[in-house]
């Protein structure tokens, strides 16, 4: 799936509340970080931990332009729970961690300004 970057682009077609309430975003707090050498993209290797109800589940997150391994643990993050997992190489992706474009084009990670209860969705 290819997704345009380009803030000049008009809003998406309208869905209805329903359709929103499909998409499952919650915030998970990142256990664990690291290089992820063997994707095509320069990527790290997450471990969130999504709270009890979901879990910890594995992101792949292409964000080494603008976050360094040491800066992730311990970070807050949001992501898309119910997106069938997705296999990068030979790791398993069961979340999308989210995140917009800056200016350069790099991602910058979606997460709350105050902690959240692990698991709580976006509403």
């Amino acid at each position: 799936m290819h997704i345009d970057h380009d803030i000049g682009q008009p809003a998406a077609e309208p869905i209805t509340f329903d359709d929103f309430l499909r998409v499952d975003i919650r915030i998970g707090t990142i256990l664990e970080a690291e290089h992820f050498p063997e994707a095509r993209k320069p990527a790290f290797k997450l471990k969130i931990d999504f709270g009890p109800a979901i879990g910890i589940k594995k992101s792949s997150a292409q964000i080494v332009d603008r976050y360094a391994l040491d800066e992730l643990v311990g970070r807050q993050v949001a992501g898309v729970v119910n997106f069938p997992a997705r296999q990068i190489g030979k790791f398993l992706s069961e979340v999308l961690t989210l995140g917009f474009a800056d200016d350069a084009g790099a991602v910058i990670l979606f997460a709350p300004d105050i902690p959240v209860p692990n698991g709580s969705r976006l509403f």
